[in-house]
Parts: structure tokens; sequence; C-alpha cells
């Protein structure tokens, strides 16, 4: 569709470098600078679809800046500017090589674990006699290696990753006890909307002074899984299923049109009509996470806005 942004090839004056994520765009700049692009890319599965979603990349740039700016009493991170919808711009880190994934209740790839007979994720123990979506009595740390595009994310242990030396062992304590400190504040934002904040997904970096901040997206529906409250325990109750805010509706559909990533799977059809209630859909989750309605950016010429605001707020 016309009206996405599904890449981007900028050069900027002090541009260093571009890496290309699954959604983001990020360039390095000179000064230390780090400017982050939010993509219509639509991923699942670790997969990039082929088509684009209108304004998700504005939906998710405006959920992570505001989530960061309603937790950085918390935890720090490393925004700086938000000088268009679909961007962020803020201090250059070193990523750490792992995802810090947290759950609070057996849902999704935990739940899909577990219905195989597995009891143990990422070294941790889910206990016996659980359904699918029930809470967790205390949420779990689940963390993941970080892919490269295109490439599948791995489960991990917090035992490996400092075995290993993905991670040392005194700054993996302060990513947990951060990734709990946010998923703390997350579940209570969540609970204000009417919201459970299932499980999510937060990624750190360290700055040239060393310190760990916050980096990449929070409490977006791309990184995080939302169930209603109102109903919830009845659902449970009946072994129905929940009602939630996520990107699972889009997995659900390609799962039932016979694509979850695995090779030799093609990812099927997506019509410009089904293009546009993942688009509407995900405007709802955005007016539902945040509680505020949707300012839809101008999108006739996305490249030209994006570009003319970053040259403004530098120049």
């Amino acid at each position: 569709m016309s009206n996405t942004i599904i890449d981007t090839d900028f050069h900027f004056p002090g541009q260093k470098n571009v890496y290309h994520g699954k959604v983001r765009e990020v360039y390095t700049l000179e000064d230390n600078k780090l400017l982050m692009i939010a993509t219509d890319r639509l991923s699942a599965f670790d997969v990039v679809m082929p088509k684009g979603i209108p304004f998700k990349g504005q939906i998710l740039n405006q959920i992570a800046t505001k989530m960061m700016k309603d937790t950085e009493d918390l935890v720090p991170n490393w925004l700086t500017a938000v000088p268009d919808p679909n961007v962020a711009i803020g201090e250059a880190c070193e990523p750490f090589k792992v995802e810090m994934v947290i759950r609070g209740y057996m849902s999704g790839h935990a739940a899909r674990e577990y219905e195989a007979g597995r009891r143990i994720l990422c070294g941790v123990a889910m206990p016996e006699g659980m359904k699918e979506n029930d809470k967790f009595p205390e949420p779990i740390i689940t963390p993941a290696t970080k892919a490269e595009m295109g490439d599948h994310d791995e489960d991990i242990s917090r035992e490996d990753i400092i075995k290993k030396g993905v991670v040392s062992e005194e700054d993996y304590l302060q990513l947990e006890d951060y990734t709990r400190k946010l998923f703390q504040r997350g579940s209570e934002i969540a609970a204000d909307r009417g919201l459970i904040l299932v499980d999510t997904k937060y990624e750190f970096g360290k700055t040239k002074a060393g310190k760990i901040v916050l980096i990449d997206e929070i409490h977006t529906p791309d990184s995080s899984r939302y169930f209603y409250v109102e109903g919830y325990s009845e659902r449970q109750e009946k072994g129905e299923e929940q009602k939630q805010l996520s990107k699972e509706f889009v997995r659900q559909w390609l799962i039932q049109n016979g694509f979850q990533g695995l090779e030799g799977q093609t990812v099927p059809f997506m019509s410009d009509a089904y293009i546009q209630t993942v688009s509407e859909r995900y405007i709802e989750l955005y007016e539902n996470i945040t509680g505020e309605k949707f300012e839809k950016a101008d999108v006739s010429n996305i490249q030209d806005r994006i570009e003319k605001n970053i040259l403004n707020y530098f120049f």
C-alpha cells in the first residue's frame, strides 16, 4: 500500500552507519547520537511480512516513547527527543545480546512449550497443573538471544548467559532487576486501562559511560501481550480463549493459513482488505494501551516528512 514506509535510505549530515532491523531502521550519527525510525514493517515468527501496515510505525514509536517517559523514574533510558511521529532520537549504546522476556501468565510461546510437555523454560520451572493463560505464582524471566533480521531468537537460561559470557553476572543481575521493575510499572499502567500485561520483552544497552539503559521499544503490541481484565476470570473458568490486545491475532491468522516461519513454508497472501483490518486493529491497540485517541500523521509523503522533521531538529 502506498501510504506506508517499508524501508529508508537517508543520508544525514554526520551519519556514520545504518542498521536495518526487523521493524526499525537505526542510524548512528556523530556525537554519539542514535536515530531510530519505526517503519510499517510487520514481523511475525521472526519473519518480515511482504507488505507494510498503515500507521503501524507511528503507533509503535508513540507507545514506546510515551511508556519510556512513564518509566524513566524507575529505569534510565536512551531517549532524548521525538521529532517526528515515526522517529526517536537518543544516546548511542552498545546493545546487550539478549532480550529480557518476562511472563506473568502462561501464554504464547510458554503455553506452546507447556502443551508439548515441557516444564522448564529457559531454566525456569513452570508449575504442574496450569492451563493456558493462567497466571504464574510470580512473573518468570525467560531470556532469548537476539537474532539478526530474519533469524529466530532462541531461548537461553540465566546460567548459560553468564557461563557463556553473553552478559557479565553483575550486569545480568541489573537487567533482571530493571526487567521486574518495568513489568511491575507496566502492569500498573495496564490495570488503569482495564488491561492485564501478560508478557513482554525489554532490551537494554550500555552507554559509553558504562550506564545500563533501556533501549528499543517498551509495552507496545509488538513486544507485549495484553488481556482485558473484564471477563478474564470467567473465560479461564470456562476454558475459553482470552480477549487480547497484541499482534497475536496476526500470528493466529498466519497459523490458520499454514505459516509458522518454518523452513519451506511460504508467507500467505495478505490482501489490501486484510492489511486494512490489521491497521485498524493496531489503532485500537494504541487507544486502549495509552488511553488516548490516535491522531493519524500526514502520510501523503512519509519519507519527505520524516527527513524534513529530522533536519529541522538537528539544524
